[in-house]
């Protein structure tokens, strides 16, 4: 069953690349919140801490534990290695990047006494970005295919179409494919027509390089209140604005000249999507006794209108004697996106002036997310969605220990697989350390993060052919530094 289930799930991945489905949804409804580097040596783990920046994309609550204004600005430095193995060969890469995981502003009003028939001490407005998710990312596979080609999944395809309409229906893989001659057609001893290929099936190495960027930050625009320093309560409006870049290259190659004609051909694909959403936040923070904090948080879905997806690919084939190479036309499409409500609960321990404990559960059921679009029902896409993805439980756990001026953290982050009996990983561990310096009106934090994912991963499939397992551990390093003004 798990074999059938991965099957469906990376067919509708790999024979339309540039189509928009289950795995664009998931990738832009995943949310590794960052932020300061305080929060993120602490795992995240501050929905019931609060007066730090990043809470108000957790818990907005935290807002209302300010008692002065501040200015937060967080740039980071990330490294994402991608380690691959593909039929017993190993493959790897690496990407850096340097970015601004959080800016925001506080300002803080204090309710003069004797001003309000309530006890309201002080309300807080808050307006900055902490970024949500980083795409920075390369892999480099390798391997050899005794058994078939990629080409063998477009002939499975095109076996049914008239050669004058290969180009209408298939512009963006098999038309330029047949324009290099990667695919032909040759006619039997009848005098059909039918379609064959220089490249062979099977005994080739097969290559594919991803490069993939960008980023999604939340702008945020927040409000909060402290009720007799028991109760504060807080909403954000978020809006996230998405980045994503990616360029690949699959490539296949007769390495020792077994074959005669055939050197290598190759296919390459450039996608570009940007859109902004809107949701909101609201939470409250009960500090009932002195030594305990709790929090809550509930988040609307996201809803992206209007995401836009630009893309166009090239094929090139060294056919000896010949090279040749054909680009396809630019493909733009419009659609939507809902991305699934979520949950928070949180605690925290105070130990005096001495430390804290604090932990964030947060519950997210990746099966409703949703695709939509004017002139497109999606229907099997969110079908897909419903079967594939499943709800989740995420936990992040973090302690802050302060000797003099000086803060000492730990954290840990558990990002629970989205998917559905097990029929890919996709668990992300995020373990952190940090530390702090205070001044009265001043401070300075430093947090590095090392995280892990396990995922499958084909490089192409069909109901006749399919790869073997790629299996890929992503390993990212993080460096965060954070420096805060109180005004």
């Amino acid at each position: 069953m798990k074999k059938i289930v991965v099957l469906i799930l990376t067919l509708t991945i790999t024979t339309g690349l540039w189509a928009q489905n289950e795995t664009d949804a998931l990738r832009f409804s995943q949310s590794f919140y960052q932020g300061t580097a305080r929060s993120m040596a602490m795992g995240g783990a501050f929905g019931a801490l609060g007066a730090d920046f990043s809470s108000l994309s957790t818990n907005p609550a935290g807002i209302g534990l300010y008692r002065s204004n501040e200015f937060s600005l967080s740039p980071t430095i990330l490294n994402s290695r991608t380690e691959s193995t593909y039929n017993g060969m190993f493959g790897d890469d690496v990407r850096s990047n340097f970015s601004l995981g959080n800016m925001g502003f506080i300002i803080t009003n204090k309710v003069p006494e004797g001003k309000s028939s309530t006890p309201w001490k002080f309300y807080q407005f808050g307006v900055g970005m902490n970024r949500t998710n980083a795409f920075h990312n390369r892999s480099f596979i390798q391997g050899d295919n005794p058994d078939h080609s990629k080409v063998d999944v477009y002939l499975d395809r095109v076996w049914n179409t008239y050669p004058e309409d290969i180009e209408s229906q298939f512009p963006y893989d098999l038309y330029p494919a047949w324009y290099v001659y990667v695919l032909d057609t040759v006619r039997d001893n009848d005098g059909n027509l039918l379609y064959t290929s220089p490249v062979p099936a099977g005994g080739i190495r097969q290559f594919e390089n991803v490069n993939t960027w960008g980023s999604t930050n939340e702008w945020l625009f927040s409000g909060g209140a402290n009720l007799g320093d028991k109760l504060f309560i807080g909403a954000t409006l978020g809006l996230p604005y998405v980045r994503y870049f990616k360029e690949s290259t699959y490539t296949e190659r007769d390495m020792n000249d077994d074959f005669a004609g055939f050197e290598e051909w190759s296919y390459s694909e450039t996608i570009e999507s940007r859109g902004m959403g809107i949701n909101l936040k609201v939470g409250f923070i009960v500090w009932p006794v002195e030594w305990l904090r709790l929090g809550a948080a509930i988040h609307t879905p996201t809803y992206f209108a209007e995401m836009q997806d630009v893309w166009y690919t090239t094929t090139s084939a060294r056919l000896e004697p010949d090279y040749n190479v054909k680009t396809s036309p630019t493909g733009e499409y419009l659609y939507d996106i809902t991305t699934p409500l979520r949950a928070i609960g949180s605690a925290a321990f105070i130990f005096g002036k001495y430390g804290s404990l604090s932990a964030d559960y947060e519950y997210v059921d990746y099966s409703k997310m949703r695709l939509r679009a004017p002139d497109y029902s999606f229907t099997s896409e969110n079908q897909n969605i419903r079967d594939f993805y499943t709800s989740t439980h995420n936990l992040r756990i973090g302690t802050e220990w302060r000797v003099n001026q000086f803060n000492f953290r730990g954290g840990y982050a558990m990002y629970a697989s989205p998917y559905v009996d097990d029929i890919n990983d996709g668990m992300r561990r995020n373990i952190s350390v940090g530390i702090g310096y205070n001044e009265k009106h001043f401070s300075l934090d430093l947090a590095y993060i090392n995280g892990r994912m396990n995922q499958d991963y084909y490089l192409y499939t069909s109901q006749n052919y399919s790869t073997n397992v790629t299996e890929q551990t992503q390993k990212i390093n993080q460096f965060v530094l954070t420096t805060r003004f109180k005004l």
